[in-house]
Order: structure tokens, then sequence, then C-alpha cells
């Protein structure tokens, strides 16, 4: 009995010792099993450019899906980044991609991953974007130094002949197509412009990026005022000193920042950014760019309602940027011709100053001399001049009108001829180049035929003259003598003459005048 149980007690160990024994791995598992690992999303849920979940994705017309903010940080500082696969997406496009953007969401329930998911937000995507920009840069910047290195090579070997420089075109086009004028102070380019090369370099020449033009475009296009001053302040500074940094930042981007902020509400946004303009315009390879950036609307914009000082910068950039032969037409089709004009009676003289000059580089042109005779600059500009405003300016201007037929009958019309016969005959002028310009503008009219031999008769021109025929220089001289042959010459044919054969023959006269007048 004792053996028996003994062996039965023995057996309860035994079974008690098992029972443990399929517990304990149970009491293993519970605490060794391996942690939750975290969940990744698919690669097609990822924004290419951030790497993180996309929540808001759009498609582009490249057909790859980004965060929008992604993109609106990249079109904000003009890059587009290179994908993993070799392609550069097209950012021109912008489609909410809502069936992904459902697949993201349903997979987010399903895996019970972090919802809702935050998005990226626009200053953290384009910090993001920005360090993507300074990395490739810097991964291209052997080859860049290279490309530049290029081009300082190509201006060191042009031959002289091949640069030229607007300002020097204009004055010769004016000796050419108006006549009277002379290489004088006012038909130069001011203190404040300086020539360096051909605006028709500007296609050649590479315009190095820099780290520093990313930057003043970033906060150019920022939202808050401040960032915007901070940066005008800066770049004003920059490019009124250095002229490197004229041709260096004169770029499409930062022109295309710069362009919204001329028009500002805020005076000292305004101010600097048209001050600006006028900096990178000292420029000759400057100037076409930026006629063709859209940045001439605006200051035209400024100039017929800015701020005093605004109309001050706004009247120097467009004379600026009219001593480019490229750009005269484009800004009086751009409609720069009429708040011109008006700014010539401003309260401001430097605004009048540099208007007036602006006005004659204009009227060079063909075309916007017809402009400004349809618009009644004639007789606003005769009455100016007769009132002792600004004569010698306008009388510049007044000789590239006598230049064409639609210039000379309007001022025929206007009483021209008497105005300037009485002028001579004063002697009251307040150089001898405005004395040259009065005999300039007489001249051209000269060619008005019958109706300028009749009106210089009338105000005793070639008694006037012949006082005149030994003053001046010697191109005056000369205009002097052409002018009194063409008074003489009505009364030596006079009896000779039929009067309405005459008549009928004055517009060919003016024909003939006018191309002896291109010629000379």
């Amino acid at each position: 009995m004792k053996t028996f149980s003994g062996s039965k007690q023995q057996r309860k160990r035994e079974m008690g010792s098992g029972a443990k024994q399929k517990q304990l791995p149970k009491w293993k598992i519970h605490f060794e099993k391996s942690p939750k690992q975290k969940i990744q999303p698919p690669p097609e849920f990822v924004c290419p450019i951030s790497g993180s979940l996309m929540v808001d994705p759009v498609i582009v017309s490249s057909g790859h899906s980004f965060e929008r903010n992604c993109i609106d940080a990249c079109k904000s500082l003009n890059f587009r980044p290179t994908l993993p696969d070799g392609s550069v997406p097209d950012f021109s496009t912008l489609i909410p991609n809502l069936a992904l953007k459902s697949a993201i969401l349903s997979w987010c329930h399903s895996t019970l991953f972090t919802l809702p998911p935050k998005p990226l937000d626009f200053c953290s995507a384009h910090n993001l974007v920005r360090t993507l920009l300074l990395a490739s840069r810097s991964q291209q910047k052997p080859n860049h130094q290279l490309s530049v290195f290029s081009s300082q090579e190509t201006e060191l070997t042009r031959t002289p002949s091949q640069v030229s420089t607007s300002s020097e075109e204009s004055v010769t086009a004016a000796a050419v197509i108006s006549g009277p004028t002379t290489p004088l102070p006012l038909t130069t380019s001011p203190s404040c412009c300086c020539s360096s090369s051909s605006s028709s370099d500007i296609e050649s020449s590479n315009h190095p990026s820099s780290l520093e033009e990313a930057e003043f475009v970033t906060k150019l296009r920022s939202s808050q005022v401040f960032e915007q001053e901070e940066a005008l302040l800066s770049l004003r500074k920059l490019t009124r000193t250095q002229e490197e940094s004229r041709v260096n930042l004169c770029t499409a981007r930062l022109l295309s920042a710069l362009r919204p902020l001329i028009t500002s509400k805020h005076a000292s946004v305004q101010v600097n950014s048209v001050a600006i303009v006028v900096n990178l315009s000292l420029e000759n390879r400057n100037k076409v760019n930026i006629v063709r950036s859209g940045i001439v609307p605006p200051v035209i914009g400024v100039l017929r309602g800015g701020f005093p000082e605004s109309q001050d910068h706004a009247a120097g950039a467009l004379f600026s940027l009219a001593l480019d032969d490229q750009n005269k037409t484009a800004i009086g089709v751009l409609g720069g011709l009429p708040p011109l004009l008006h700014a010539l009676r401003s309260d401001s003289e430097r605004t009048r100053h540099d208007s007036a000059l602006a006005l004659y580089h204009l009227s060079l042109v063909q075309s916007n001399r017809v402009k400004m005779v349809k618009m009644g600059s004639v007789q606003v500009l005769l009455g100016m001049a007769r009132s002792g405003h600004m004569t010698g300016r306008i009388l510049l201007v007044l000789c590239n009108l006598a230049a064409s037929a639609e210039g000379r009958g309007a001022m025929l019309d206007g009483g021209a001829v008497g105005y300037f016969i009485e002028m001579l005959e004063r002697e009251n002028f307040e150089s001898d180049s405005t004395r040259e310009s009065c005999v300039g503008a007489l001249y051209g009219l000269s060619h008005g035929g019958l109706r300028f031999k009749g009106l210089g008769k009338e105000a005793n021109a070639e008694e006037v003259l012949k006082k005149l025929e030994e003053m001046g220089s010697e191109r005056s001289k000369e205009k002097v003598r052409r002018i009194l042959e063409v008074l003489k010459q009505k009364d030596e044919e006079e009896e000779a003459v039929d009067w309405e054969e005459l008549l009928k023959s004055d517009d060919e006269d003016a024909s003939s005048g006018r191309g002896r007048a291109s010629i000379r």
C-alpha cells in the first residue's frame, strides 16, 4: 500500500510538473513576441520630391504625381528636379489626382496608418526644394564655370568693329534722320547711364545663376512686405554700385519676381522696384531683356499715376531703355508716348528732363513720329517752347518730327516757321546748341514745298537767315545756306512758273525732300 500510495504521489508530482511544462511555452510566447514593424507606404503613394506620403496629390503634364505644395515650391524657385528614372517633370499643368488620394486614404484605413495624414506645409516644402536646388547647382558648378570662361574669352577675342553701343547708334541715327542734331550733351546718355557692351550681345552672353539670385527671388515673391522691402533695398544697393551684379542679376526669374512689385500700393516697395529697373537698364546688354520680360507696361503705369519718386525713376527707366534701337518701337506700341508727353509738365525737374530725352530717342523712329503727331504732341511742344519751358530739349524732339511728312504738316499748320524765325531774330538762346537745334528744325520744314516758301516770306526769313550765314558750326551754316537757296529759288522763278502747276507738284516736292532729309 505504501508502495502504491508513493507511486501515486510521484505520479501527481509528475503530472503537476507536466502541466507546468505545458504552460511554459505560452508564457514565453507572451513575453518574447517580436515588436510590431513600422508600416511603409507603397512607392506609388510617396511624393518623389518630399519622400513622404502624399496627402494632396496632383498629376502634372508629364504624368507624374506629386504633393501639391512641393510643386508650388518648385515653381516659385523655377526648379525642375530630375527624378530617379532620369526624367524631368513638366509642371505647366496641375490636376488634382482624386483617384490616388482616395487610394491613399483607403490604404491608411486598412493598415491603421496615422489618420488623418498631415500634409506637408508650403514653408517646409519650400525649404526642402531649395536644398535640392542648391545641391543640383553645386554638382553643375564645374561645367558652369567653364561656360562662363568660354563666354569671357569670346568677348576678349571680338574685334572692335563688332562692338558698338546703343547710345552711339542713336546719335548717328539722329544725325541722319533729323538733320539738325549734333552729338551734344543732350542727345547722349546722362551721367547715370553707362555703356558696356552692345545689346546685340544678349543672345551670346550667359548670365550666371547664383545662390544670391535665388535668395532675392524667394524674398521678392514672399507674401510678407517686410521681406520684400529687405530684398529690394539690398538689390538696389547692389545694382547701384556693382556693374557685374547688374549683368548677373538681370535674369528672367528675377525680372518676373520684380514685375508685380512695380505697381505695389506700398510706397517703399514701388519706389525701390522701379529704381532697380533703372539700375539694371544701365547695362546695354540688359535693355532688350528687360523690355521682353514685360516690365515696360507696369513702368508706364507708374509714370501715369505712381508715387512722385517712383515717377522720377519710371521716366529714367524709359529713357534708358529707349537708348537701344530694338526697344524704340516696342515702347511706342506699349503706350509709352502719351505719359511721357504729359510728364513734360511734371513738378519734378528730373522727371521732365528724362521724359524729354526719352521722347527724343523714341521720335527717331518713324512709327513713333506718326503716333506723336496723331496725339497732338506738336501743338503741346510748340506751346512749351514758346513759353520757354525746356526749350533746348523740346527743339530736339521737334527736329525729329520735322523729318517726317506728318510732322512737317502739323508744324506748318501750327505756325512753327514764324516762331523759329522769331527765335533766331531775337537770338535769345540758352546755348549755341539750342540755336543749332532751331536752325535744324527750320531746315526740316524747308522740305515742305510751297507752303514753307510762303510762310518763310511772310516771316521775313531770308533777311534773318542772312545774318546767321556766318554764325555757328559748319553744319549749322550749311543748313542756313540750303534754306536760303530754297527761299531764293521761289523769287527767281516766280514769273516763269505756273502757280497751278506748282500746287499740283507740291506733294512731289515734299516726298523728294523727305528722301534728301533721310539721306543726310
